[in-house]
């Protein structure tokens, strides 16, 4: 994957370009995002992609929810590049919570994707940035009926995660982004929402902290997600482009 000289900024260029067209381009980027540009197969015509960045042990994050930055620049760059090629970017409560993000595309030229943030008990504040900046449009999801709006946010009264994807679909939001935290594209997971997942994995032992993944238990080796995956260094980091195609733990060899 090219660094962020002047030629991997020609090829991104190029790249949303393809974006726009509805083509997949090509060159090293492209090859890693083209799954992104195509069609969608699954019925709720949404393409889905998990993002995660991970220690060498499989934290996300130190105890306390501390988490910037895991991945190092070439990782915070990707994940810009991925909000710009998708029509939502999506986080949990806890993200929002902890992080307070914009979920903008500011580190690359590429448009701001529709911020969509999962608060099923409505507990999150009016102040947090996704609520109060005007940089995007903005979904709340929750589970509670209540008021119309959240601060700027539209309020979306949705529980059910297949639900969510047909709703967004038919707003015409059919490549969508979850980029974390690790409850929610865990949920995503188990729910059998994802069609890809893009796993960072930097160079760092915490030895504790919060895992990446929570799903259900596993009694057996054979009862976890076996995958296949395609390498990728990013910077100090390396990247892993893991196709799911929507498969469940425990259900098959994705």
């Amino acid at each position: 994957m090219p660094d962020d000289s002047a030629l991997a900024d020609a090829e991104w260029t190029a790249l949303l370009e393809a974006r726009h067209r509805g083509v997949p381009g090509a060159g090293p980027l492209a090859a890693l995002f083209a799954p992104l540009l195509v069609p969608a197969a699954a019925a709720d015509g949404c393409v889905v992609i998990g993002r995660l960045a991970q220690t060498l042990d499989g934290r996300i994050a130190c105890a306390n929810g501390a988490s910037q930055w895991i991945g190092g620049r070439g990782d915070i760059l990707h994940t810009h590049r991925l909000r710009a090629l998708c029509d939502v970017v999506l986080v949990g409560a806890g993200t929002v919570h902890h992080d307070d993000p914009r979920l903008t595309t500011r580190e690359v030229a590429g448009p701001n994707p529709v911020r969509v943030v999962l608060d099923p008990q409505r507990r999150l504040p009016v102040t947090h940035k996704v609520f109060s900046d005007g940089a995007a449009p903005t979904l709340l999801v929750t589970s509670l009926p209540g008021a119309a709006r959240h601060g700027q946010a539209e309020v979306v009264v949705q529980p059910d995660l297949p639900g969510l994807l047909r709703d967004l679909a038919a707003r015409g939001l059919g490549k969508i982004f979850v980029e974390g935290g690790g409850r929610t594209v865990s949920a995503f997971l188990a729910a059998g929402c994802l069609d890809r997942l893009h796993l960072t994995v930097a160079p760092v032992i915490l030895g504790s902290g919060i895992p990446a993944f929570t799903l259900p238990e596993a009694a057996c080796i054979g009862d976890g997600l076996r995958f296949r995956w395609t390498p990728h260094v990013i910077g100090d980091d390396m990247l892993f482009d893991i196709a799911l195609d929507r498969v469940k733990p425990g259900n098959q060899v994705a």
